[in-house]
């Protein structure tokens, strides 16, 4: 027999104010249509001011554990996704569990920017086969309007806040790729990158924290190749192909890098989970909302085969492979 992480519930929340590309249009040389033309983006959401990472966080896990049937007592530990957490230190996972009145079991942050709720599911997939945990909290959380720079009609557009996230936990499988649960996993990073995207501040350099800075016509070349590639080592490793696949949840940064992977894997876009128009870029948040979303409005059902996959700052990129 297999130890599998399956997904038990998922949850996710949304600020209030709800910014769409109009309010832009007062204050840069932009319009609706040339965002949508070129992104595919409508409308996102941002953080009332105090509203931070560790709060939209916290609303997700109560979605999820919810949906999960459980309540905090049942949960072993949290892993969290940001790169943009409330302070310096603590970890945002700590300041969840404290919030939601867990007085056992552990938190911790990964930052991997856009692909870190990618990195954050590989962990707790291995903590729970290895027995570390039987349910872990997996949250994707970002407050990306703090660190946009709202001259640069390039990146402050394309950005949104949110948070998502997944109760994970131990099942047994028979350890065949018909098993439920996360069936594999693919991780990569390459630093000499790290231009394409990038914030220009932080603790050890200007002490501030920085401005999201981006090369798009580079990136996006790199995200479609690279995407593609991980999904396609991670469907390979389980003997899976494009076939197989009943969705795609994928990283929601832009309609053209979705669309593009999407006929790359010969995958056809009534397959693919689309969020992007309503919630903009919202980084480690993007696929856990999305898959809140899909499995909401009744698109993910259970036994359904998942690829997930994202890319972001550092380079940094990856994907995931789960059966609901």
């Amino acid at each position: 027999m297999t130890i599998r992480a399956v997904l038990r519930g998922t949850g996710h929340y949304l600020p209030a104010r709800i910014v769409p590309n109009s309010e832009f249009e007062a204050t840069l040389d932009t319009s609706d249509e040339w965002i949508v033309t070129r992104t595919g983006i409508q409308r996102r959401h941002f953080a009332a001011e105090g509203e931070t990472t560790s709060m939209m966080a916290a609303h997700a896990a109560r979605a999820a554990i919810a949906d999960a049937g459980l309540t905090a007592d049942d949960i072993d530990g949290i892993i969290l996704a940001t790169s943009t957490a409330d302070l310096t230190f603590p970890s945002v996972a700590t300041m969840v569990q404290a919030e939601l009145g867990m007085d056992h079991g552990f938190g911790f942050d990964v930052q991997a920017v856009c692909a870190g709720f990618i990195f954050a599911l590989a962990n707790a997939n291995a903590m729970i086969q290895t027995g570390q945990a039987r349910r872990l909290l997996v949250i994707g959380a970002e407050t990306f309007s703090r660190i946009l720079d709202f001259e640069d009609r390039s990146t402050c557009v394309l950005f949104g806040d949110g948070a998502g996230a997944m109760v994970l936990e131990a099942q047994q499988g028979d350890g065949s790729s018909a098993d439920r649960g996360i069936l594999s996993t693919d991780l990569h990073t390459d630093g000499r990158y790290r231009e394409m995207l990038y914030v220009d501040g932080g603790i050890s350099t200007t002490g501030t924290a920085g401005k999201l800075r981006m090369q798009g016509n580079p990136l996006f070349r790199q995200a479609v190749e690279k995407l593609v590639s991980t999904a396609d080592a991670a469907l390979s490793k389980v003997g899976l192909g494009h076939d197989d696949v009943d969705w795609i949840v994928p990283h929601q940064a832009n309609l053209r890098i979705i669309t593009a992977t999407a006929q790359r894997l010969g995958v056809p876009m009534e397959k693919v989970v689309v969020t992007v128009q309503d919630h903009g870029n919202t980084s480690a948040a993007s696929i856990p909302l999305a898959l809140s979303v899909g499995r909401a409005d009744g698109r993910l059902k259970p036994g359904q085969l998942v690829v997930t996959e994202a890319i972001g700052g550092g380079l940094a990129w990856g994907s995931v492979v789960i059966r609901l």
